[in-house]
């Protein structure tokens, strides 16, 4: 193990967007707790040190030195210099705190162990949520059934009476001896009626003038 795997492992973890780099960046993902271990450069300054164990007291995370300079640093990941870190997946974090532990075990051995139990924690909570989300999309759909078989095959009849029925029927009789219904105009083929007054009152015309 040397400082290649480690410094080709931190640019693996940076394409991946899990990487934070620079202070601001850093103490913005502590402030969040999205921070799973902090780095520092080895030659990194006094204040720049204290900072970064600000950082993991806000962020509930470790901060660990890096056997690599702030020069070594920036050139892996594309700037001129990199004094300070921060891993937010704890699988990574696990991975690169596994490699430092082969590098130098008395140094690391510790923070590998916790790194490694904070890990299965965070795994352990994916599969669960994992699980709970497919239990509530289970619950949303409703089993599949068949539908009813129709007995016979034969729809069932609509309620009312059907149009055309009352015309086909012709008039019905009439209620209690009355009146039958009027079912139209009145019959008009005899002769035409008189128009005009009839009777003693009307003028007839004079007779002619001998």
């Amino acid at each position: 193990m040397s400082h290649e795997d480690i410094l080709s492992l931190l640019g693996l973890i940076r394409k991946a967007g899990r990487l934070e780099m620079g202070e601001e960046p850093t103490g913005a993902a502590c402030r969040a707790r999205k921070a799973a271990v902090v780095l520092l450069a080895e030659d990194a300054a006094p204040n720049t040190c204290r900072r970064a164990a600000h950082f993991g007291e806000l962020g509930k995370c470790l901060w660990l030195p890096l056997p690599c300079s702030k020069a070594e640093l920036g050139r892996s990941l594309g700037r001129s210099s990199c004094a300070m870190l921060a891993v937010t997946d704890a699988g990574f974090a696990a991975a690169l705190v596994k490699k430092l532990r082969a590098l130098d075990p008395e140094r690391y051995a510790a923070a590998g162990q916790a790194l490694d139990e904070k890990a299965a924690r965070v795994l352990q909570r994916q599969k669960e949520q994992r699980a709970h989300e497919k239990n509530l999309q289970k619950k949303g759909r409703k089993p599949w059934a068949p539908p009813p078989p129709d007995p016979g095959g034969v729809p069932p009849a609509k309620k009312g009476r059907p149009k055309g029925d009352r015309a086909a029927k012709g008039p019905g009789p009439a209620k209690d001896g009355g009146r039958p219904r009027r079912t139209g105009r009145p019959d008009r083929s005899g002769p035409p009626a008189p128009r005009g007054r009839t009777g003693p009152g009307r003028r007839g015309k004079r007779p002619p003038k001998p």
